[in-house]
């Protein structure tokens, strides 16, 4: 399929540099219109669809920012670049605040043109693509979004339907690490009246403390070493969407104060700034440890805390809940069946018992990874015990387990422990008993004798 050519339109009263930035870009391939004033831009703006505005800050009549915020009006979305003086390099910062990308000084050569409006509409694909996949995920998410009919995945179903409601209130998501809080929090956003703009992640325990402030409010140009340009943080790119800050207990507790006030009074400024710059963002956070013993420990303000707990969401760890198992085996398999090219029409009895008995350590993301490598080196048309990996189908379950170092008379435990051994062997050897006996020391003989004695196929 042929490729749209891009559409740039350029603002300037000065007829002679209008017509050389025309011709350097058409040069390169890209489709050019040009307007002299900036009401002339704005009746352009409305008529047709634009990639990118080149815009002059100094313009009669009309000012280029009256321009720019009309513009921005019109199309959110539109990447806009500033051509200004030497003496007017305040403005254009100004205009950057206000939403323009980047801007160019006067004098500048076609090279430099060519590479500062290339790297804009990388940008402008770039947010295009993802306002598509979120529109798609978005569309999709209502099918996809918690799996499950026990009680208190029910009673969470119905908590988020109310908070949703309210795209103002914060929310506070308690649980064990891959118990889907992420998951909580998107179908939140998605039920909401905030739904059609940006939801936004981030893990604070995946960035260093230096670097976490910076990511949640962003940095003025020049704020420290290595910050060449102006960049936004996540609470101006989620405005009127929803951020998701997770494991907020690891934030520090000077970056504590600056989150706080922005729920309190929704401003914050970059680092390195002065200006105050206004949100209006709903924070869902999520944590995997107890905020309260935080506290105690003066690791975690108790203002925060309360301002976060509005409404609180606890997801149980799967173990706590197995009936849902079979609706997110269903959903994994079909999901990775898909992916891999497989037709894979469903798991065996015995598969699922196996499931069933397990204690998911890593919860819901643990039973999507089982499945996932299941699929992948399953060898017929249904998941069988022998496709499940060592921890599942092993000796590994708690609930069913004999503990070899645990209560029970010698002789069981002795056979426990010899099962398990064998199990692992024969895992490693994918079946071959000669291999097995090796792996554990004794002959091939010694070990049918086991396997006999313990029923073991």
């Amino acid at each position: 399929m042929k490729e749209r050519i891009l559409k740039i339109l350029i603002v300037d009263d000065e007829e002679v540099l209008t017509l050389g930035y025309s011709k350097c870009l058409i040069k390169v391939g890209y489709e050019v219109k040009t307007a002299s004033s900036g009401e002339e831009a704005i009746k352009l703006l409305k008529d047709e669809m634009f990639d990118l505005v080149l815009l002059d800050i100094r313009l009669p009549h009309m000012s280029g920012m009256e321009v720019l915020s009309k513009a921005l009006e019109i199309d959110p979305d539109l990447i806009v670049i500033m051509i200004t003086a030497h003496g007017s390099v305040q403005s254009a910062v100004d205009a950057m605040r206000m939403g323009a990308f980047d801007y160019l000084l006067k004098g500048f050569d076609h090279e430099e043109l060519r590479t500062v409006v290339k790297k804009a509409l990388d940008m402008y694909r770039l947010k295009r693509e993802v306002s598509q996949l979120q529109e798609n995920e978005r569309k999709n998410y209502p099918d996809i979004a918690i799996f499950g009919n026990s009680p208190k995945i029910k009673y969470i179903k119905d908590l988020i339907k109310v908070v949703a409601r309210t795209p103002k209130t914060s929310v506070l998501i308690e649980g064990e690490s891959g118990t889907g809080k992420e998951m909580i929090a998107k179908a939140i956003h998605f039920a909401s009246p905030r739904k059609d703009r940006s939801f936004l992640a981030v893990n604070c325990a995946a960035l260093a403390e230096n670097l976490l402030e910076s990511e949640l409010f962003g940095h003025e140009k020049g704020a420290f070493t290595g910050a060449d340009r102006l960049r936004k943080g996540r609470f101006e790119m989620a405005n009127h969407g929803t951020l998701f800050i997770d494991e907020i207990g690891e934030i520090p507790l000077a970056t504590q104060v600056k989150l706080l006030r922005v729920l309190q009074e929704q401003t914050f400024e970059r680092v390195g700034g002065s200006e105050p710059i206004t949100v209006d963002v709903r924070i869902v956070a999520a944590t995997n440890r107890n905020l309260e013993d935080l506290i105690e420990e003066g690791r975690f303000r108790e203002d925060l805390y309360y301002r976060l707990n509005v409404v609180r969401i606890n997801i149980p760890p799967l173990r706590k809940r197995k009936s849902d198992i079979p609706l997110l085996v269903d959903y994994f398999l079909k999901k990775y069946s898909t992916e891999n090219n497989k037709k894979m029409t469903g798991i065996s009895k015995e598969a699922m018992d196996q499931l069933m008995k397990y204690d998911y350590p890593g919860n819901v993301r643990e039973l999507e990874n089982i499945i996932e490598q299941s699929v992948v080196l399953g060898r017929g048309d249904m998941i069988s015990v022998r496709d499940l990996p060592m921890t599942v189908k092993g000796m590994r379950s708690e609930s069913k387990k004999v503990d070899p170092f645990g209560e029970g008379i010698f002789i069981e435990r002795v056979e426990a422990f010899e099962k398990e051994l064998i199990d692992q062997a024969l895992e490693q050897a994918q079946g071959v008993q000669t291999r097995a006996a090796k792996i554990l020391g004794i002959t091939e003989r010694h070990l049918r004798y086991k396997l006999n004695k313990y029923g073991m196929k």
